[in-house]
């Protein structure tokens, strides 16, 4: 037994943490994905345009993404609309002997003004479509031109400043950043766990009670030498309750414990019960609360029968006297030991003067 439980609870620490590597790093793996055939940051920070002569070059789709600032536009009279909504006003402008299209959105435009002197946008270079086909064909007819003759001084693509949707992209960009920091810290917090088992969440707690790494060595010599009782995942010790199990760990000093009780839990699918499960729920000093589901009757009877002896001044069993006695036990505790901070603050003060 002593070779089997050789420093069990930090080596069952480190396979608790190392299967929760796989997560955070599928989700980075999709976020790095994401960034690899989505232009986010090309969204976020987009090429600037200076010159109208190489306008295809910008229509592929990771470089489609524009600012640029343009002079003397005029309303075409044509306007772009979506669901009977206008979303859209066809302007043209020449830029170094180039008419070049662009698609202002009601704002920029205030709702069609006949000539803009200078605006800058941000937008998209699309290619012309069906729609810009026939905005060149009227153009054409407005200006008793050939349909050969404007294509001449056009290009094939045209701006669209609706079709840039910045606050979609910054939403989504957000969720991206804070999520993938979560998932990054996660990921490197279980790593952290991982090297340093008395840095996780459970061993720090018990620094609510001493210093962790002295408290977590007594318990692991305690469990190597002669646990006092076992379950799968739950052992007693001739100081601490012990829980390793695949949701997490947890060490408790049995002399801290204050109530204990199970709770029964039906599980159902539609009408059919197939199985009952039981959670045992556990208050200790310093307003410690530990959890413990999805165990046998017998197991959590046979852990609480064991507490109960080991710590004569636990209360057992769920009762709405019982509550109010921990909440005061744990109440007055709070405010004693406040006190004696206080005088002990106050004795040190005392001492250097």
């Amino acid at each position: 037994m002593t070779e089997n439980y050789d420093h069990y609870i930090s080596r069952h620490i480190r396979r608790v943490y190392l299967k929760r590597l796989l997560s955070p790093i599928i989700y980075l793996g999709i976020l790095a994905s994401l960034w690899i055939f989505f232009p986010l940051a090309e969204t976020l920070f987009p090429r600037h345009l200076d010159n109208p002569h190489n306008l295809s070059d910008y229509s592929h789709s990771r470089s489609s993404y524009i600012e640029t600032e343009l002079t003397d536009l005029y309303f075409t009279g044509y306007t772009s609309t979506f669901f009977d909504r206008t979303n859209g006003y066809y302007y043209y402008t020449l830029w170094e002997e180039q008419c070049v299209i662009v698609l202002l959105s009601p704002h920029t435009c205030e709702e069609g003004l006949p000539h803009i002197d200078s605006v800058k946008i941000r937008g998209r270079v699309l290619e012309g479509g069906n729609a810009y086909t026939s905005l060149m064909n009227n153009l054409a007819g407005d200006l008793n031109w050939t349909r050969d003759g404007i294509s001449e001084k056009m290009s094939s693509c045209y701006i669209s400043e609706p079709a840039f949707r910045l606050s979609f992209t910054a939403f989504f960009f957000g969720v991206y950043l804070v999520t993938g920091l979560y998932a990054l810290i996660r990921l490197l917090l279980n790593v952290l766990y991982i090297c340093f088992p008395v840095l996780c969440p459970a061993c720090r707690q018990l620094g609510l009670f001493g210093k962790p790494s002295v408290l977590l060595a007594q318990a692991e010599t305690e469990l190597a030498t002669l646990p006092q009782l076992a379950t799968e995942d739950m052992f007693i010790t001739e100081h601490y309750f012990i829980v390793l199990a695949s949701y997490g760990v947890a060490v408790i000093p049995i002399a801290e414990m204050l109530w204990i009780y199970k709770y029964s839990t039906l599980h159902k699918i539609l009408w059919y019960h197939f199985s009952i499960s039981y959670t045992l729920h556990i208050t200790a000093n310093k307003h410690l609360y530990i959890q413990c589901p999805k165990n046998m009757k017998s197991d959590i009877d046979g852990i609480i029968d064991y507490l109960s002896e080991a710590n004569h001044n636990i209360l057992v069993g769920f009762s709405e006297e019982n509550r109010i006695k921990v909440h005061n036990m744990q109440h007055y505790r709070l405010h004693t030991e406040k006190l004696t901070a206080f005088f002990q603050k106050k004795k040190n003060k005392d001492d250097l003067s």
